[in-house]
């Protein structure tokens, strides 16, 4: 009687009777990424992937909270199960595929060195050399520098957030910084602080390092959310919903 139990409560189980009903979700974000995730000078979170949660919240009528995280341990903060999912500009790798899973894609955006007018700096090993070049500790573009620069004479320093990569480079302390293109462009560039500042080269393709765009991570097991999760997505593309929000941060189509 008892083995027939089990075995009932594992049909229900996978015919979805007892799947969880999301009333609310929980994004993972550090905020120190503009203009995708960061603090307004009142504390409120702000930014394209903000903006996107609450959307994709307000599709699926679930109530959104947001929980703030360093992004060093962020995967291991989602696998410990602190929130249910990362919606914080993370771009989809192999490294990253082999611990979690990730929705479909939320845009794209490639990387680009950031430095001083005039420096005469390339983004290449080369161009590089005898150089520092700062990234943020757990990001794309700190695997490609330490694959591709580090082993050629380039020092590559990390750092908890992207703030401190450009205090770093305003500084002096600092040559280059690497980091997503739009970030540096809409966060730093064209900001009072960045005016001295250039990308130095053209943009960076590594599929291997990093990624092939950005999108929600997700624990493994929890397909359920991703179906979810998804099928919002689809629903705020097809409403004009999605291209409201880019609009508001962009002159171009960050998703395509």
């Amino acid at each position: 009687m008892k083995k027939l139990a089990i075995t009932v409560v594992m049909a229900l189980a996978a015919s979805g009777v007892y799947a969880k009903d999301w009333t609310v979700i929980r994004f993972g974000v550090n905020p120190s990424y503009a203009p995708f995730e960061s603090k307004a000078s009142s504390g409120k979170l702000v930014g394209l992937d903000i903006d996107l949660g609450n959307a994709i919240c307000a599709q699926l009528k679930v109530k959104c909270v947001w929980v703030e995280n360093a992004w060093d341990g962020i995967i291991p903060a989602l696998k410990a199960k602190k929130f249910d999912a990362i919606l914080s500009s993370m771009s989809v790798t192999e490294k990253r595929l082999a611990q979690i899973d990730f929705s479909d894609k939320i845009y794209r955006s490639p990387s680009r060195l950031v430095a001083k007018k005039g420096a005469g700096i390339l983004p290449t090993a080369e161009g590089l050399n005898g150089k520092r070049v700062g990234v943020e500790q757990g990001s794309t573009q700190e695997t490609y520098a330490k694959t591709y620069w580090e082993p050629k004479g380039v020092t590559v320093i990390a750092y908890q957030n992207q703030d401190l990569v450009y205090q770093d480079l305003l500084a002096g302390r600092l040559d280059a910084a690497l980091q997503d293109s739009v970030q540096a462009e809409v966060g730093f560039l064209k900001s009072a602080e960045g005016r001295d500042y250039v990308f130095a080269g053209p943009a960076l393709h590594d599929t291997k390092t990093l990624g092939v765009g950005a999108a929600i991570g997700l624990r493994k097991e929890d397909t359920e959310l991703k179906k979810i999760l998804n099928g919002a997505l689809t629903e705020i593309h097809k409403n004009g919903t999605f291209d409201k929000i880019q609009k508001k941060y962009f002159s171009f189509d960050i998703y395509n």
